[in-house]
């Protein structure tokens, strides 16, 4: 994919952004004909110039670096739309989905039936609802734990660390993948989210299937009581419990994982550390969810590959959203802001301020075409 270079132009932008509290991205600066010429690739033949109003969105707070960025990209080509992203969560951007309340949402967890979210999504929209990736990163095992900069877990020791079955930091377990590590007789404070998570779904999603007889609580997005450890709110409540504590371990978006240390999972005979690339590879050897489904793009996540130099512990977050809305300007709105996600700029701008992995070619294309769909009617 050849990418022209974004990030001169919204590093103004995003330095403001950082600094400030305001989770809105206003427009300005560049003229229409600038925006159509930058853009190349947007929804409707590319004029965002002539997209106008408010567009209230959210859900997990994973994509909040992200979203962060791409608001403010946006808002450079789209000065007319203000977009703002309330990081809710992921069980809270479905429930608001679902309700009416966002017209489109972010989510690490695809909507499925089994609470019947698919159901009344289908009949909130009139249709089946576009469900498109939009993100992917690793999920990093992060830790603060004196002298230890390097630190390899296999699937099970790890496992055994959240099942608050491995309680020193000197367990043999963790011994066995840190032969040459000073590990402190010290014990293990887990950390995990408080607040209902596709980012726990994920995580537990993987240990469920990777090391099922360690975790015995399945693939939930609600931490369980009988686990035990140390709850903290969103991805930045996770690292900053963490951050403040010794002897601590938790899982979090690696693009927010700050100065923390990252452990390395095993793969096969490998340790595999966290980044955009190894997460990315993923794709490759995992099937979809829906094969039939023309608007579906969710991945059935493949944790058990051996795959050399895949991360397995992966992030896929997408957006959901309606093919058709009542209202006109929520229609274009909501076709312009997802086409400019998927977009060169948007792509880039994921990487470079947020550490996402650029979405493949194929990728990009048929979620650009499904996002071509969305209409007013």
């Amino acid at each position: 994919m050849n990418r022209t270079s974004f990030r001169k132009l919204l590093a103004p932008s995003v330095a403001v952004l950082a600094l400030s509290i305001s989770l809105t991205a206003c427009g300005g600066g560049n003229s229409a004909d600038e925006a159509s010429a930058d853009t190349g690739d947007s929804a409707a033949s590319g004029d965002y110039a002539d997209l106008s109003g408010e567009l209230a969105i959210g859900g997990a707070s994973s994509q909040e670096s992200a979203q962060n960025a791409w608001m403010v990209g946006f808002g450079e080509v789209a000065p007319g739309v203000t977009v703002s992203y309330d990081p809710v969560g992921s069980g809270g951007g479905r429930e608001n989905f679902i309700s009416g309340g966002f017209p489109t949402a972010g989510t690490d967890s695809y909507l499925d039936d089994e609470e019947g979210e698919l159901s009344a999504a289908t009949e909130t929209c009139g249709s089946e609802p576009i469900t498109i990736p939009n993100y992917v990163s690793p999920i990093a095992v992060i830790f603060n734990l004196e002298g230890v900069d390097e630190l390899n877990l296999s699937p099970e020791t790890l496992a055994g660390i959240f099942a608050g079955d491995i309680t020193s930091w000197d367990d043999e377990a963790i011994v066995a993948d840190n032969p040459d590590a000073d590990l402190p007789s010290e014990d293990i404070t887990p950390v995990h989210r408080s607040d209902e998570s596709g980012t726990t779904g994920n995580f537990t999603n993987y240990l469920s299937t990777v090391a099922g007889d360690a975790w015995t609580f399945g693939e939930i997005e609600q931490w369980p009581n009988e686990a035990g450890g140390e709850g903290g709110k969103g991805t930045s409540g996770v690292v900053q419990v963490v951050t403040d504590a010794p002897n601590t371990i938790g899982y979090a978006d690696a693009s927010q994982a700050g100065g923390l240390g990252q452990a390395s999972i095993k793969v096969g005979e490998e340790f595999v550390a966290p980044s955009a690339e190894a997460a990315a590879k993923i794709f490759e050897v995992s099937p979809r969810v829906d094969e039939g489904s023309s608007v579906n793009m969710a991945y059935d996540l493949d944790y058990t590959t051996e795959e050399a130099g895949v991360y397995p512990i992966v992030l896929t977050s997408y957006m959901v959203a309606c093919e058709s809305y009542d209202d006109e300007a929520t229609a274009a709105n909501v076709k312009g802001y997802l086409s400019y996600i998927l977009s060169d700029e948007g792509q880039e701008i994921g990487q470079s301020e947020a550490g996402s992995a650029p979405l493949t070619d194929t990728v990009i294309s048929e979620a650009q075409s499904i996002v071509e769909t969305i209409s007013a009617g």
